[in-house]
């Protein structure tokens, strides 16, 4: 399973970190 997340701030970076520590692959996406 793959999650996109989108937005890497306060709560984007966080929630991907856990998702990627459970085992998730994850993809992030931040726009400037």
């Amino acid at each position: 399973m793959t999650i996109n997340v989108i937005g890497l701030g306060y709560i984007g970076l966080p929630t991907a970190l856990m998702f990627a520590r459970s085992g998730v692959e994850v993809v992030g996406t931040d726009c400037n």
